[in-house]
């Protein structure tokens, strides 16, 4: 036995035994290197005090943008889970089941205090609610899960998703953050680039508004296709929207990029993105926009509607016939 353990007091004993904490208490600012109590980033939606946008999960975007925080899972359709067979250090099956398993143990910590998990398959995830009482399906992309790739599983969730918006004649928001397509996955990954871009032409078909909502990171085929598609573009602050990053194209035009490049407030000043919003306001812009949006398109969806008759016309009379005198 130590000696100190001798000599020390047994109420002092316990003060200073060690105390299990857990590893995720504290969080450190990417803009300014302080430690945050996790507590305090969870009442401000992970927005540190020097304004930095931390990646959150698909849960707190419903919670963000759904009124009281009420929404209707979508399910979404299975797909083939390894088609091409892919491996290169580790089979494909293999990364989609650690990315799983790494989703749900995050979505059961957030729903200790109660709450259905929501049993995420993919790195998509969908649902139905109101924001500002406007209806929307509202479709999340996860970086978490391999980097938010999108592959046919992706696709698949987005196709079903504006499928319900049109159905239900409501809003379709889609909150993009993905490296890009799924390399293990191959050409049917960047098959569903043409894909989601069909599904937004049937909404823009139907009238019906599509509302982008750009986080960090959004890049690649996804930049490339449907997160630059919208009617209205939303971006948070500090948010990378590229399809190259800066150091890929930095290496191939041996040049220096201006500062904030690719960034969302460079990007809102050469008309890319139309709204740089702070996530703790974005539910209200988003709420505006769809207030201003769904009634306009349900007003010309109305007038489209209407069946039109024409005028009555009159035929002219004929000629009286011409009478020979007697």
């Amino acid at each position: 036995m130590n000696w100190i353990n001798k000599v020390t007091p047994p109420g002092l004993k316990t003060m200073m035994s060690k105390k299990d904490t857990p590893d995720d208490l504290w969080v450190k600012c990417p803009a300014s290197g302080e430690l945050i109590y996790r507590s305090d980033l969870e009442q401000s939606w992970y927005v540190t005090p020097a304004g930095a946008h931390l990646r959150i999960s698909p849960r707190m975007r419903f919670r963000i943008l759904f009124d009281d925080e009420r929404w209707e899972p979508i399910s979404l359709p299975p797909v083939p889970l390894d088609p091409l067979k892919f491996k290169d250090d580790k089979p494909y099956p293999a990364r989609l089941k650690a990315a799983k398993a790494k989703v749900l143990n995050r979505d059961l910590k957030e729903t200790e205090e109660g709450g259905a998990p929501l049993l995420q398959e993919d790195c998509m995830v969908a649902a139905y609610g109101k924001i500002g009482g406007v209806p929307a399906v509202v479709l999340v992309q996860d970086f978490d899960f391999m980097g938010g790739s999108l592959g046919m599983a992706a696709g698949e969730a987005f196709i079903t998703a504006a499928q319900l918006a049109l159905a239900r004649k409501s809003a379709f928001v889609v909150c993009t953050a993905s490296g890009g397509a799924r390399m293990q996955e191959g050409t049917l990954s960047l098959m569903q680039m043409p894909r989601t871009t069909l599904a937004i032409n049937d909404l823009a078909d139907a009238k019906l508004p599509y509302v982008v909502i750009l986080t960090d990171p959004t890049s690649g085929g996804v930049s490339a296709s449907y997160a630059m598609l919208g009617d209205v573009h939303i971006a948070e602050p500090g948010a990378m929207i590229a399809f190259s990053g800066p150091r890929v194209i930095e290496q191939t035009i041996r040049e220096s990029l201006p500062k904030g490049f690719q960034r969302s407030e460079f990007l809102r000043e050469k008309g890319q993105v139309d709204i740089v919003v702070d996530r703790r306001k974005l539910k209200a812009t988003v709420a505006r926009v769809l207030g201003h949006l769904l009634p306009m398109a349900r007003r010309r969806d109305d007038r489209s509607s209407l069946q039109l008759t024409p005028p009555k016309t009159h035929a002219p009379k004929p000629p009286e016939p011409k009478v020979k005198p007697d």
